[in-house]
């Protein structure tokens, strides 16, 4: 088995697509796969997948397949998904508030545990079991909480600087919704979530 860092950026791309579909297979009641019902669904090939797979170690047993439910555990295990993950969001307009309301971020593993914004209308208000806070505090809360994740979900002119006083204060990943590039150092993991530029990708060849 290899060390982590060796594993090539494409291949966890695609465990992180294993493991949503094994997801969808425990809720389907699908006990048991093969490495072809996988690539099958992800139009794949299968010698790809057990290849992905090779890297971690030997899951399945030929000629029987994959325990969909323990090759779940150790998917999870392996992205650093096998415990609860605490989120600040920055930004509860349309896009916080709806991820606030989405049951799935904390099924996966994703708890939003502090919600930040500047306007006032929306400074006090309570959205769930959190009370949006003037995102003023936001460096002293994330730092209380040691929290390592944050979303973005500001107007673009605010993003970069907030995104500043989020490292300062131990942010070590961000998941950003503003449309447009932050600029971090080397060590920061940013995903950026731009869904016009994703919609062109449908159009093009439309």
């Amino acid at each position: 088995m290899v060390k982590h860092e060796d594993v090539p950026e494409e291949t966890m791309q695609r465990m992180l697509a294993y493991l949503r579909e094994l997801d969808c297979m425990l809720q389907e009641g699908k006990d048991a796969f093969s490495s072809q019902d996988l690539a099958d669904t992800l139009h794949m090939n299968p010698a790809q997948v057990r290849k992905d797979f090779s890297y971690f170690g030997e899951f399945g047993t030929r000629g029987v397949g994959y325990d969909t439910r323990q090759l779940t555990q150790e998917l999870r295990k392996i992205l650093n998904l096998n415990r609860t993950w605490q989120v600040a969001l920055i930004g509860v307009g349309n896009i916080g508030s709806a991820l606030l309301r989405n049951p799935e971020l904390k099924r996966q593993g994703f708890e939003i545990v502090l919600a930040f914004d500047k306007a006032p209308s929306r400074i006090g208000k309570k959205l769930g079991s959190l009370t949006v806070e003037d995102v003023v505090k936001v460096s002293e809360r994330v730092r209380e909480e040691q929290v390592q994740l944050a979303i973005i979900s500001t107007p673009v002119e605010c993003a970069q600087e907030m995104a500043n006083t989020l490292i300062q204060a131990g942010i070590k990943g961000f998941l950003c919704f503003a449309p447009c590039h932050l600029h971090v150092p080397d060590d920061i993991r940013i995903v950026p979530i731009d869904i016009p530029m994703a919609l062109g990708k449908l159009v093009y060849r439309l």
